[in-house]
């Protein structure tokens, strides 16, 4: 297995590791390895776009119409009228 190291953790960080390890029941050391297990495992799972998300947010409420990505779209600043 290998070993990692990792230096410069906030105090603040290490209080929540270990408030949050004593929780689940296990060391701060099977936290850690539970948190990165997680991130890791999640990391290749794709995201919907902006407009999908909205889209299912609010499916069955009367949205008839397909949301469009604005993937490369240029946004107009607001006019305030003269």
């Amino acid at each position: 297995m290998t070993q990692v190291i990792v230096c410069n953790i906030e105090d603040d960080i290490n209080v929540l590791l270990k408030v949050r390890a004593t929780r689940h029941g296990w060391s701060m050391e099977e936290e850690v390895r539970q948190i990165l297990c997680s991130a890791v495992s999640k990391a290749g799972q794709t995201r919907p776009g902006l407009g999908s998300s909205i889209a299912a947010r609010f499916e069955g409420i009367g949205l008839t119409e397909p949301l469009p990505e604005l993937h490369g779209n240029a946004i107009e600043p607001m006019g305030f009228g003269s």
